[in-house]
């Protein structure tokens, strides 16, 4: 009978435990997103002119509907990096591990940040002569700005918003949808032990979300500590002593893809002081008819030299990106006659 009466018991306290720990793994629902905090994204766009439906489908998208690990332990719903930030920060694996992210008292203050960081920042800078209502060029301008790597980022924002009417967030004067009727989707009481609560004192931990989308970007003033310079048109600085292509990509807001890739060549490793790095991808022909090679000069560093990528340097010259050139050879800049 003792038996009997243990084995009921460990049943029982087995079954709480697992009731107990399907509450802790509870994901917040898209609905239950939108409806709690779509008041802040209203807010902040009255006072930086961000459209609310922006913000609150890119914190949608990036924080995993508040589900991420970033957004429920460090309050981060736009995966904003430390560049720049004296306030407390969160370790999570990125571009590399241990990447450094801010973190914030609350979900608000990662909402005020992130309008701040469109708002002040010079590549955004043409959104903000948009309509506040023109979601779809709003989604376009950032994924043009470099905000996000994804190709379609632009289009995921749109059908988020578009799905979901956040567009009428947009007109808040004119529409009905505020924090407490959202169509369909009732903010849940938050009771004692509910999810909400837990969120709100960083006690809800999912554990099957590893993954977070997040910017490409980081919050810095990078044109007030570098000399912008061009050649043949293109943008591009001179690199200091310790500079590598992820150090120079977060100071101007780039994925960490984009300056290799304009500057073709590897990502790793440090740069050699006065080295010239893209910023922005070069051309297919040179302001001049020619160059005239110097000592130790290859296709690489005449294409870093003229602003011309190595394949047309080639084409026009019957090269191939490894071969040596020799001093005062005459490499031609745009096809004969052009």
């Amino acid at each position: 009978m003792k038996m009997k009466y243990c084995f009921v018991a460990l049943s029982l306290f087995l079954s709480l435990r697992q009731t107990a720990e399907a509450g802790d793994n509870r994901k917040m629902s898209r609905e239950e997103y939108i409806a709690e905090y779509q008041d802040d994204a209203v807010r902040d766009m009255q006072k930086t002119g961000v459209p609310a439906s922006i913000t609150l489908a890119q914190a949608l998208l990036e924080s995993n509907d508040g589900n991420s690990p970033l957004a429920v332990e460090a309050n981060n719903h736009f995966g904003i990096k430390c560049a720049g930030w004296n306030g407390p920060t969160y370790l999570h694996d990125d571009d590399k591990r241990d990447d450094c992210f801010r973190k914030y008292n609350s979900v608000f203050e990662s909402y005020d940040d992130h309008s701040l960081f469109l708002k002040s920042r010079p590549r955004y800078a043409s959104l903000f002569e948009l309509r506040q209502d023109d979601y779809k060029s709003w989604a376009k301008g950032l994924k043009k700005a470099g905000y996000a790597t994804d190709p379609h980022y632009a289009d995921r924002l749109v059908k988020i918003i578009e799905d979901h009417h956040l567009y009428d967030l947009d007109h808040p004067q004119s529409n009905s949808m505020t924090a407490s009727n959202y169509p369909d989707n009732p903010v849940p009481e938050k009771e004692s032990g509910s999810p909400n609560e837990a969120r709100e004192t960083n006690e809800y931990h999912p554990r099957h979300l590893n993954h977070v989308m997040v910017a490409s970007v980081e919050a810095v003033d990078a044109f007030s500590h570098r000399t912008v310079e061009q050649i043949n048109g293109v943008d591009f600085i001179r690199a200091r002593r310790g500079d590598t292509y992820q150090r120079i990509a977060r100071e101007f807001e780039l994925g960490s893809w984009q300056l290799p890739k304009y500057n073709e060549t590897e990502s790793s490793g440090e740069l050699q002081e006065g080295q010239v790095v893209y910023l922005k991808p070069k051309k297919s022909s040179g302001s001049g008819p020619e160059y005239i090679t110097k000592d130790g000069d290859s296709v690489y560093s005449v294409s870093q030299a003229t602003g011309i990528k190595m394949k047309f340097i080639c084409k026009y010259n019957g090269l191939r990106e490894g071969d040596t050139l020799e001093a005062g050879r005459r490499i031609l800049l745009r096809k004969k006659n052009s």
